[in-house]
């Protein structure tokens, strides 16, 4: 007698997370934080996390480095970058580009692709995975603060609300 087992497909999934954008629509909307912690474990039971990339502004405060440490203590890659503050008072500070690229390199070696964003311009690049590698593309975001082009994008929209907020 032979016994055959079940395949089990994992699905295998790929973390990408606008920290700023995380952070500040998070803060406007509930006053509170997102807590990372929670995510992972939700996610974790959906698949294998094969790659989580954090991507945030560093200011070198004491605050913010605990803030890293504890990310990487999940499992995240952080890539930062440096505060810059222009003469004119405004600052600089955008992840965009670097988030496409690592999202567009990863693609074709997940089934899912998560962004954790509310910004409009990365809904070409989820059109354009899903339409290229076949995959899902899920975003997390504040219901009130995302853009109506990014959900339309996602094949999940999760909206981040009390479940999610530390």
């Amino acid at each position: 007698m032979t016994f055959t087992h079940p395949t089990i497909i994992l699905n295998k999934i790929a973390l990408f997370v606008d920290v700023q954008n995380i952070y500040y629509t998070c803060r406007e909307a509930y006053q509170r934080q997102f807590n990372y912690r929670k995510l992972w474990q939700q996610l974790s039971a959906q698949g294998e996390i094969v790659g989580a990339t954090a991507y945030a502004i560093n200011r070198g405060d004491e605050g913010q480095l605990k803030f890293q440490d504890a990310l990487r203590h999940i499992g995240f890659e952080l890539k930062l970058k440096p505060f810059i503050q222009r003469t004119d008072g405004s600052a600089k500070g955008d992840w965009d580009v670097g988030i496409t690229i690592d999202v567009l390199e990863t693609a074709p070696k997940v089934d899912t692709v998560i962004l954790l964003s509310g910004d409009g311009d990365f809904a070409l690049l989820l059109d354009k995975i899903r339409q290229k590698y076949d995959i899902r593309a899920e975003v997390y975001g504040v219901p009130q603060l995302t853009a109506k082009s990014l959900i339309d994008a996602a094949t999940r929209f999760n909206p981040i609300n009390d479940t999610l907020l530390l």
